[in-house]
């Protein structure tokens, strides 16, 4: 591994290249925040791949990716006189050491979840109106009501043990399987899914993690029953569902 000199040294080189890029390259000169922003959820979302997959070499190639639009940012925003990289570190720093008291104060704390209802509270001392202002608008719904879920609970607002969530889950499908107005099924269905995010989170699962690794292998089962069909000289829009259900089971059952 790397000496702290040398992480610092191609740290600055980083620099060094993003400062050619922005007044040589005719791309990285007309970027803007707004240009880049897409951009930025488009590498981030490659990370995640990378790391449900556990790639560790595509995490390094995908976390370069994201570093360098961070820089970006700091880059553009040095130009309008706003902030450099130094000032966004030193907000971090500052930002963790006086959320973490129990590190470089003389708060004491017991376990992992005193730890994160005492950010949250510090968090409204910095200045937040509401537990719920950090949450991002344009986070994905699934994402968003786990963390909020997951932020509410650090002031305690939540339920007792996985029993208490199940039975929570339980009652919303009976409330949607008796609604028949189809906009308020549609709010209950709602209901129904913020409570098994709830269910699992409380259990100690990630939803997204496990809906996308169920994307994953869905993909993965229909391009192989696709397959299985080519090879047949099957055209798999002409079969009946029962007859894609057998290659789909026989997929399945050779471990696809």
């Amino acid at each position: 591994m790397n000496t702290k000199e040398q992480k610092l040294e191609a740290f600055g080189r980083l620099l060094d290249i993003m400062d050619d890029l922005r007044e040589k390259c005719p791309w990285d000169r007309k970027q803007t925040l707004q240009t880049l922003r897409h951009l930025t959820l488009e590498e981030t979302y490659e990370l995640s791949d990378a790391i449900l997959k556990e790639d560790l070499q595509e995490i390094k190639k995908e976390m370069g990716d994201v570093l360098l639009h961070l820089v970006f940012y700091a880059k553009i925003g040095s130009e309008k006189g706003a902030f450099d990289i130094a000032d966004a570190i030193n907000s971090l720093n500052e930002k963790l050491i006086f959320r973490h008291p129990h590190i470089y104060g003389d708060v004491e704390v017991k376990d992992e979840e005193e730890v994160k209802k005492n950010w949250e509270k510090l968090k409204l001392k910095e200045g937040n109106k509401s537990i719920l202002a950090g949450v991002p608008k344009g986070l994905p719904s699934l994402v968003k009501a786990y963390r909020i879920q997951d932020k509410v609970k650090g002031v305690g607002f939540d339920f007792a043990n996985e029993l208490d969530a199940w039975k929570k889950v339980e009652e919303e499908l009976d409330e949607m399987k008796a609604e028949t107005a189809p906009g308020k099924k549609e709010e209950e269905l709602g209901d129904v899914l913020f409570s098994l995010i709830n269910y699992a989170r409380i259990s100690g699962m990630n939803p997204d993690t496990g809906l996308e690794k169920t994307n994953a292998k869905f993909i993965s089962r229909f391009q192989k029953m696709e397959q299985l069909a080519a090879e047949r000289n099957l055209n798999l829009a002409e079969l009946s569902l029962d007859e894609m259900d057998r290659l789909w089971d026989e997929v399945k059952k050779s471990n696809g």
